[in-house]
């Protein structure tokens, strides 16, 4: 974030939304992080259509669809309709098969090793 930060605000801009990791395993997603979850994708969707961006980037949203906290076809929609200088970048496991399908280009990554194996859960600034 130091090197983005070099660019300019003018150039680069991050913005942390949500609360982090919310759901581990089976656990039930907290209605209060799909309200959040939706703001964030206002917020993006705000990013995408604002004129402002050239490179908009959706980090872990593709767990949110998966989770069923936000609505496939509804960001599909978004994403088909964009402003055709706008790129998009979804990021997270378990793309959904219509993002996969819309996309000009999906990479999948593998975990070769992990801190999760020995115990340790997520970490702030790491995992989330």
């Amino acid at each position: 974030l130091d090197a983005a930060k070099m660019l300019g605000d003018d150039k680069f801009e991050i913005r942390p939304m949500g609360r982090g990791f919310v759901k581990i395993g089976g656990a039930e997603t907290d209605p209060a992080d799909i309200k959040l979850a939706q703001e964030c994708w206002h917020a993006g969707r705000d990013a995408i259509y604002g004129g402002n961006y050239d490179l908009v980037i959706l980090d872990e949203i593709n767990y949110t669809i998966s989770y069923k906290m936000l609505d496939a076809g509804e960001i599909v929609e978004a994403l088909k309709n964009r402003p055709e200088r706008v790129h998009v970048i979804c990021t997270g496991r378990n793309a959904h098969p219509k993002l996969v399908e819309l996309a000009d280009l999906v990479t999948e990554m593998r975990e070769v090793k992990h801190p999760y194996t020995k115990g340790i859960l997520a970490q702030r600034g790491i995992d989330y």
